[in-house]
């Protein structure tokens, strides 16, 4: 009878574990595929930061998560060997702490890599070069910044894109703000400005919306410079070499160019050939 008592503790032992393990998933997890066997993730799940407002790039759904930023977010876990990602919301002004706080594993946010940012966090990429440019309707006869003279340009309440056109291309421009970039987009869409400005990437999410399809058209002359990268815990050198050969192996397959039309491509948004698809920079 003990030998028998003993069999049916272990088969209820085993039971036991199986409910437990089936019930440890956290809700809203997005599903990615294994990675290679021996990757960093071991098949579990990853936390990592997006934005959960930006059309295009990263943008929380009914359906699950969209953007730019999630597919490369998506393909880098699978490729680090992670078996679901939960993305995390991660506001740009809380963007060094979450990382520092361990909330999340990385960031992909339009996180534009800078010294000052680099104090405190280290950054694998870039996976992505933006540039500050103009957001116009279709029919717009503004071709850049120095052609903004007499017009209205909107940006968000705060933000210095639009006041460096005032400031170094036409100083005559009006400057309207409003506290989102969604609603500046409305009121370019309706006439009430003529145009908006941002990082190039991101007005052609905008743009991409199936609202403003072809009525609304990124003007294509950037005049600045922002590397996205991958917000890191800093001094992790390890986990930048992968994510960078992640990044590379994206940008080999197609699977970069195939993200990016995929989710800002019906914008007629072209990235800088000449900048894009970037190379990593050396790990440090």
């Amino acid at each position: 009878m003990k030998a028998k008592s003993k069999i049916f503790a272990g088969i209820a032992a085993i039971g036991l574990l199986a409910t437990m393990s089936a019930c440890n998933t956290t809700p809203g997890a997005t599903p990615a595929a294994p990675g290679a066997s021996g990757g960093a993730g071991g098949g579990g799940a990853v936390n990592i930061g997006i934005k959960f407002d930006q059309p295009g790039l990263g943008l929380k759904e009914a359906s699950g998560y969209t953007g730019f930023d999630v597919e490369v977010a998506n393909y880098v876990a699978k490729e680090l060997g992670y078996g679901s990602v939960n993305f995390v919301e991660t506001p740009s002004a809380q963007r060094e702490t979450m990382i520092q706080g361990g909330q999340v594993e990385m960031i992909f946010a339009t996180y534009s890599i800078t010294d000052a940012r680099k104090e405190k966090v280290s950054f694998a990429g870039p996976y992505f070069i933006a540039g500050q440019d103009l957001l116009v309707r279709e029919d717009s006869d503004i071709t850049g910044p120095d052609t903004m003279n007499g017009k209205k340009l909107c940006s968000v309440t705060g933000s210095t894109p639009a006041k460096r056109i005032k400031d170094e291309h036409s100083k005559d421009v009006e400057l309207q703000e409003y506290d989102t970039y969604s609603k500046c987009v409305e009121a370019l869409n309706s006439g009430a400005v003529d145009a908006v400005t941002t990082d190039n990437v991101i007005l052609a999410g905008y743009a991409a919306q199936p609202q403003y399809a072809g009525k609304l058209k990124v003007v294509g002359k950037p005049f600045s410079t922002e590397n996205y990268g991958v917000g890191i815990k800093k001094g992790d050198v390890e986990l930048c070499e992968k994510i960078n050969t992640a990044l590379t192996k994206m940008v080999d397959s197609g699977d970069w160019q195939a993200a990016l039309d995929k989710t800002v491509g019906a914008s007629g948004f072209t990235p800088d050939a000449a900048t894009n698809p970037p190379k990593p920079a050396t790990c440090s």
